[in-house]
């Protein structure tokens, strides 16, 4: 029996390589800069709660499958250490289990990373209203299949690299639907409940049901069992 781990996680804004200014700035702009820094430090509870989770893991060669990386090696290891000092907690957590003897896998197609990445980065640079619009329809366009073709690269990763009687974790962002792609002979281990992080971001982005808002919140922050 093979087992994966399976960590739906938020990107934080250190998670954006040279959007994360933008996104930063338009973030406060478009929600006030109090929720802004409220929706902030949610996200980074997330983050602790995890990496409290894992501080008290066996490490020892487990594999580790990011979203986002499409290199292991030396160069996989150099993507997670700059990710560290951009200020990255989900790379801070791969890092501290790499540190304590878990493999970091390849885990993405590049060229698929790169194809979404650039929607996003013409997105947060467009000034203009108009291409905003323009660029922002063209990324709802092309983000489904996008998403399940990476989706799918990473299932077949998966099922290539982690063999039988090893473990594995996956962090991938919760928009991700991949429990779906996976062999059935892989055991999923759920830390957290995707549909609630999805529906904390949705709620958050319309600015619905503050009371509610707040209560995702604190289920994101709260301790992993």
């Amino acid at each position: 029996m093979r087992k994966l781990i399976y960590v739906p996680i938020i990107h934080i804004s250190a998670d954006l390589g040279e959007i994360a200014s933008e996104v930063n700035k338009r973030g406060s702009l478009s929600f006030g800069k109090e929720e802004w820094k409220r929706h902030r430090e949610a996200i980074l509870g997330f983050w602790d709660s995890i990496a409290h989770y894992f501080d008290s893991l066996e490490a020892k060669d487990i594999k580790i499958y990011q979203d986002g990386l499409v290199a292991d090696g030396d160069v996989g290891k150099k993507i997670v250490s700059d990710g560290v000092k951009k200020g990255s907690k989900n790379y801070e957590v791969v890092s501290k289990l790499i540190s304590r003897g878990a493999h970091l896998e390849k885990t993405e197609n590049f060229l698929l990373v790169k194809q979404e990445y650039d929607f996003i980065l013409k997105l947060a640079k467009a000034r203009k209203f108009i291409k905003k619009i323009i660029a922002a329809l063209n990324y709802k366009f092309h983000k489904k299949k996008l998403l399940k073709e990476r989706d799918e690269f990473i299932a077949k990763t998966i099922d290539s690299t982690l063999g039988q009687g090893e473990t594995g974790i996956l962090f991938l962002g919760a928009q991700h639907e991949i429990l779906s792609k996976l062999p059935e002979d892989i055991e999923i281990l759920r830390l957290i409940n995707r549909e609630r992080i999805n529906e904390y971001r949705k709620k958050f982005l319309f600015k619905k049901d503050k009371e509610k808002l707040d209560q995702l919140a604190e289920y994101l922050a709260s301790p992993i069992e």
